[in-house]
């Protein structure tokens, strides 16, 4: 199956499912492709060849992680999605299995998630301001891991607030989808010292 046919299946299972439940908001189903896919697809040029695992945490309808696997599928990375809600748990795993991706879906909060897996890239999209996310996501990072988060105009306060408590190395992408926001790539995560 092409990207392109992948990307489409996935948009119809989405559509479908959405009319019985809300995976993305109702007012932006009509942008699925430009607000949603095509924001998540935008992070696949910044994967690296020797990137084999991909955490994405509060999955919700599958942004960023399902596009994103549809368009490295034989790229030999693997997705492990944390999604709290177990009917959206359910569309995630069905997705999955329809299109044979490389996909792991857990359905519980970040908090109950045990890992011990190396995780190369962690992403996460609307879903908290950078310092909750950098305190939910520190346990599962390495020093070689990295972070793809997409950030909207006011990117800036948050980055201040998370550098209050966290040491990080910061990447500004600018987005192909939204004129005001930016793709952060975060890597050598460490809190600060308590002083």
């Amino acid at each position: 199956m092409s990207v392109d046919a992948g990307l489409q299946r996935f948009a119809d299972l989405l559509v479908k499912w959405n009319a019985a439940q809300n995976l993305v908001s109702r007012e932006t189903i009509g942008e699925l492709w430009p607000r949603h896919i095509a924001d998540s697809v935008q992070l696949a040029p910044l994967l690296r060849d020797s990137d084999r695992h991909v955490l994405d945490i509060g999955s919700g309808g599958g942004f960023p992680a399902l596009p994103l696997a549809i368009a490295t599928r034989g790229r030999g990375l693997s997705f492990v999605l944390v999604e709290p809600i177990a009917k959206k748990g359910a569309f995630l795993r069905t997705v999955a299995r329809e299109l044979d991706l490389p996909v792991h879906v857990h359905t519980m909060r970040i908090e109950q998630f045990d890992s011990r897996e190396t995780v190369d890239v962690i992403t996460a999209r609307a879903l908290a301001p950078l310092l909750d996310l950098f305190q939910m996501m520190q346990r599962f990072a390495s020093p070689k891991t990295r972070f793809l988060l997409h950030k909207g105009r006011n990117y800036r306060a948050e980055v201040d607030s998370a550098a209050a408590h966290f040491d990080f190395d910061m990447l500004s992408h600018p987005s192909t989808t939204d004129a005001e926001g930016v793709i952060l790539e975060i890597s050598n995560l460490r809190a600060k010292s308590a002083t």
